[in-house]
């Protein structure tokens, strides 16, 4: 993706080059190979956003909500200097560099490109981690598709007042560009959930409690098998039980899906996962996904360790019946802060038994802030705790989901015993 994104930008700056010499230089001119860039890589980010499956498989969720991030920012940064510029280089043309500056941002088109300005500062804004911590998901969610409304936002502006746009080449690039990026939007984020919706008609057939504040839904429909899940990941969910209905939540597979079932689990800690406990049977679903890649296709063979804090444990139960480990070479170590937090003990019993499964229960408030384990291990450090533990880990194939802090710190641990990265594999389910 990377090499992606320089050639893109590569192809940008050789078409701005090529028309110089009809348009102004100087401030001007670099102002508007700012605002090119800008507007690449906004369209690489909304590509980044279409959750293409194949980027998804290959890559991962992680790794491209990353490259998103990054661009966004890039993105956001170059479309500020291009403000900047812009305003200097026109003002220092101007006879009256104050009524000039006036009648420019009061133009229709000034307009529009203030309002797209506005909404993609929004959606940097509440990306930031602290701001974001403070939002309900199903808000951040909503806030973030004002990206798609800076897009569009942005494109009279460009079309209007962008001298880069008059050649055949540059029209041909951009229109591409923007063709390509609406259509992988319309096609992965719109008409292929869609499709999967219909094609496997998924309704709710009960609710039922793990522990408190803990709910497992299971899901029947049409021809699961040919959705292509695996064990180990997520959708994005919305029930179609009233209000709001079509506001999405991510929650993993909490056991292996089979052809006439699903089960997800879900914390009800906010006002969209609430309503999930109330959920009543034949309730319809609108379903996006299958996303993640910690599936059995990241299993070496060989032992395994699974380090799961919560509600984390959902897709690693479900990896802990799939992946084909031999007898008691899984162990699970689980991190709740009350006994009754701990959800699927018949379930974890049976592995124990039958397949070997040793458990590791770490049950207590914090041993100490970002530190991943509970005050029973307060006189270790992560490592020592870690190799405590599970002595041969850097043999292992090391599977860890949990809240981001926590599954950091876990993974520096693992780092730190040597575990290779080609077996280290992370899923965070904080969004």
């Amino acid at each position: 993706m990377n090499i992606v994104a320089a050639a893109s930008l590569f192809v940008v700056t050789a078409l701005w080059a090529a028309g110089l010499d009809t348009a102004p230089a100087g401030i001007a001119a670099a102002g508007r190979l700012a605002a090119l860039w800008s507007a690449d890589l906004l369209l690489i980010q909304i590509v980044l956003m279409a959750r293409i499956p194949r980027l998804e498989r290959r890559y991962g969720r992680d790794t491209v909500a990353r490259w998103h991030r990054w661009t966004g920012h890039a993105s956001i940064q170059l479309l500020l200097a291009h403000v900047v510029l812009a305003l200097v280089a026109s003002a220092s043309a101007a006879a009256d560099p104050a009524r000039h500056l006036w009648a420019l941002l009061t133009g229709h088109s000034m307009l529009l490109a203030l309002l797209a300005l506005v909404a993609l500062l929004l959606v940097v804004v509440t990306s930031v981690r602290s701001v974001r911590r403070r939002l309900r998901y199903e808000s951040w969610h909503l806030l973030h598709l004002y990206a798609y409304l800076g897009v569009g936002l942005a494109l009279p502006h460009e079309l209007l007042l962008g001298s880069d746009f008059r050649s055949p080449a540059a029209r041909a690039y951009w229109w591409g560009a923007y063709l390509v990026a609406a259509g992988c939007t319309v096609v992965f984020r719109v008409g292929l959930p869609i499709w999967r919706t219909l094609r496997h008609r998924l309704a709710v057939d009960r609710v039922v409690t793990e522990a408190p504040g803990l709910v497992s839904v299971y899901l029947t429909g049409r021809r699961l098998d040919r959705l292509d899940a695996r064990a180990g990941q997520y959708f994005v969910w919305r029930f179609l039980d009233g209000r709001g209905a079509l506001r999405g939540n991510p929650f993993s597979l909490s056991g292996p899906p089979r052809a006439d079932r699903l089960r997800i689990t879900v914390k009800t800690v906010g006002d969209g996962t609430a309503r999930v406990a109330a959920l009543r049977t034949g309730t319809r679903v609108l379903i996006e996904g299958p996303y993640g890649r910690m599936t059995a296709d990241t299993y070496s063979g060989g032992p395994v360790t699974m380090l799961a804090c919560g509600v984390g444990v959902t897709p690693l139960l479900a990896l802990l019946w799939d992946l084909p480990y031999g007898h008691a070479k899984a162990t699970l170590v689980y991190r709740t802060r009350h006994p009754d937090e701990v959800a699927f003990l018949p379930e974890l019993e049976w592995l124990a038994r039958q397949r070997g499964v040793r458990l590791v229960p770490l049950v207590g408030p914090r041993a100490a802030p970002g530190s991943w384990l509970p005050v029973g291990y307060a006189d270790y450090t992560d490592t020592e705790a870690l190799r405590s533990l599970a002595p041969d880990i850097a043999e292992h194939d090391v599977y860890v989901c949990g809240p981001d802090a926590w599954t950091q710190a876990v993974f520096r641990a693992a780092r730190h015993l040597g575990v290779p990265p080609a077996r280290l594999h992370l899923e965070r389910f904080a969004w």
